[in-house]
């Protein structure tokens, strides 16, 4: 059953979540239906300025670019693997082409405390309030692996956002208190 979890109390495996899990990130404004979303596998979590961060990536080539710079949130939401197949068509078709979310069957949702959607059927939401950005430069790459992934030279806008609400299945993203 998913509930509120404190977010001092959150706590997932990294590897997990991120690169085998994959989650939805999308931003924009529920109530004006004005939002997009993208399939992410890169990013993080921790602290930063003493707060709690997410941390995404967003190539300037993706529609979703265009709402997290606009606009001052962004929601993180993971799902169980009987969703695999939305979460890959929402990473690889464009929101410019259509409406890819109805295509996908997930329905988005009024987040509790931000104005970017989250999802219903999403086992883990995070709503995130948009601290700090910084585009990837090159030039500071000091492993030559790196450059390997920006054929393009699309590079990567990184984007930090304190957690400001979690919610999901607490057996599973809830530290254990005594």
């Amino acid at each position: 059953m998913k509930k509120e979890i404190p977010v001092d109390q959150f706590m997932v495996k990294a590897s997990d979540v991120w690169d085998t899990g994959w989650f939805l990130l999308a931003s924009g404004d529920f109530k004006l239906k004005h939002y997009n979303c993208m399939t992410v596998s890169w990013g993080g979590f921790g602290t930063m300025w003493n707060l709690p961060i997410a941390m995404v990536v967003v190539r300037p080539t993706r529609y979703t670019f265009e709402f997290i710079n606009r606009y001052d949130s962004f929601s993180l939401c993971a799902f169980s693997r009987e969703y695999r197949k939305a979460l890959s068509l929402l990473g690889s078709m464009s929101g410019r082409d259509g409406d890819k979310i109805a295509a996908s069957g997930l329905i988005p949702t009024a987040a509790a405390r931000i104005a970017s959607p989250v999802f219903e059927q999403a086992e883990l939401r995070i709503e995130c309030r948009k601290l700090y950005w910084q585009d990837f430069d090159p030039s500071h790459f000091l492993d030559s692996r790196i450059q390997e992934n920006y054929a393009s030279r699309d590079y990567h806008r990184m984007f930090y956002g304190e957690i400001v609400s979690v919610t999901g299945e607490e057996e599973k993203y809830a530290a254990k208190t005594s």
